[in-house]
C-alpha cells in the first residue's frame, strides 16, 4: 500500500539511493525539504543542479573542481617536488583537515581492482607519470589500507623506483580496512610523519 503521494515517494526514494541514507533517513530528509521555504528549497535544488553542471576534475591533480585548475595546484605556497598520491577527493581532503601537508596532490579517482576489471589503465597512472617528468623529489602513496589499496601502492612503486624519485607509503595508524576520510586527523597525521620508503 502507498503511503505517499508519487511525488513525495520519488524524492523519497531519490534519497534513499545515497550512500549511507536508509529508508527512515530518506523519509526525514524529503519532509524537511517539502517544509523548507520555498525559496531554501529552491537553493539547495539549484546547489545541486549547479554542482552537478559545473564540477569536473581539476586539469592537474584530477580532484573535483570548479575550476580549470584546483586551488592547492595554483597555490605558491605549495611543494609542487612532493605528491602525495589518493585514491579521492575525499582522502585529498581528510589530509588537508591535518594542515601540516604542504605537498600537491594526484588523485586517481579509484585503485587497481582485477576482479572488477580495474586496471591501471582505468586509473590516473598515466597522468601522475606524466607528472614525475617535471621537478618532482617524492611520491607520497597514501591509498587506503585496502587489498586493492595496497596493490595499487606496491605497483606504483615498481614503476617509480627506477626513476630515482623517493617512494613513501603513509605509515601504520591507518586500520587495514579504514578509509582515510573517516580517521581522525591525530592518525592521519602519525601516519604521514611515520611514512617510510618503499
Amino acid at each position: 500500500m502507498e503511503y505517499y503521494s508519487k511525488q513525495i515517494s520519488d524524492l523519497i526514494g531519490e534519497l534513499s539511493s545515497l550512500p549511507g541514507v536508509g529508508s527512515k533517513s530518506a523519509q526525514r530528509i524529503a519532509f524537511h525539504i517539502l517544509n523548507m521555504p520555498k525559496d531554501r528549497a529552491n537553493s539547495l535544488a539549484n546547489a545541486i543542479s549547479s554542482a552537478r553542471e559545473n564540477v569536473k576534475l581539476c586539469k592537474t591533480c584530477f580532484t573535483l573542481t570548479d575550476q580549470e585548475v584546483c586551488p592547492i595546484c595554483s597555490s605558491n605556497k605549495r611543494n609542487k617536488k612532493v605528491i602525495m598520491v589518493v585514491e579521492d577527493t575525499r582522502d585529498l581532503v581528510a589530509y588537508e583537515k591535518v594542515g601540516k601537508y604542504d605537498g600537491v596532490y594526484h588523485v586517481l579517482n579509484g585503485t587497481m581492482n582485477p576482479m572488477q576489471g580495474i586496471g591501471p589503465n582505468d586509473i590516473r597512472l598515466k597522468e601522475l607519470f606524466e607528472r614525475l617528468e617535471g621537478d618532482v623529489d617524492e611520491v607520497i602513496i597514501a591509498t587506503n589500507s585496502t587489498t586493492e589499496g595496497e596493490a595499487t601502492a606496491m605497483y606504483i612503486s615498481k614503476l617509480i623506483k627506477p626513476t630515482g624519485i623517493k617512494v613513501s607509503r603513509i605509515a601504520s595508524g591507518v586500520p587495514v580496512g579504514g578509509d582515510l576520510e573517516c580517521i581522525d586527523e591525530v592518525t592521519l597525521l602519525r601516519a604521514l610523519e611515520g611514512r617510510k620508503e618503499l
